[in-house]
């Protein structure tokens, strides 16, 4: 069985940057995830985020101090939400888009800066139909980063 193949699980662990890319359409510079470590259906995944120097945004945001834009890191957040989605309902959903309907209640507690490695829970709250709601808390070093509430729906295109 390949890893395209996969049918959903209960938990899984080290969703590597390759397989995330088949379970969802992003790529750089809007790929905001590099590794899922934990992941349950229908439950919860964390993903991480290698923030580096490099990154397209620092170029603007800001040159003289790089901080990650509060959008990056809801979008991360995102993302890690779409793979649970995505591995929640199998192969039939690799590649569609989840795109957001609301988000509530973003808070940012502290920059994330090149060097940080930034751990994106996600919790999913409800499911009705294709629209999902998810709260999601952001990390690094155990401290938290960033926290929203969001909505989003898979498209059947």
């Amino acid at each position: 069985m390949t890893t395209s193949d996969a049918k959903p699980a209960g938990d899984v662990e080290n969703v590597d940057i390759v397989r995330i890319m088949e379970m969802i359409p992003h790529r750089y510079p809007m790929l905001m995830i590099d590794r899922i470590v934990q992941m349950a259906a229908n439950s919860t995944a964390t993903g991480v985020k290698n923030v580096t120097a490099n990154e397209a945004y620092f170029q603007g945001h800001f040159p003289e101090r790089p901080i990650m834009p509060g959008v990056m890191i809801i979008e991360s957040m995102a993302q890690t939400a779409a793979v649970l989605v995505v591995h929640t309902l199998g192969a039939d959903a690799e590649g569609k888009l989840v795109y957001f309907m609301s988000i509530d209640n973003a808070r940012f507690r502290r920059p994330v800066v090149p060097g940080d490695a930034m751990l994106v829970k996600v919790t999913m709250l409800r499911r009705r139909g294709p629209v999902w709601k998810f709260a999601s808390v952001a990390r690094v070093d155990d401290e938290v980063v960033a926290e929203a509430t969001f909505a989003a729906m898979i498209l059947d295109e």
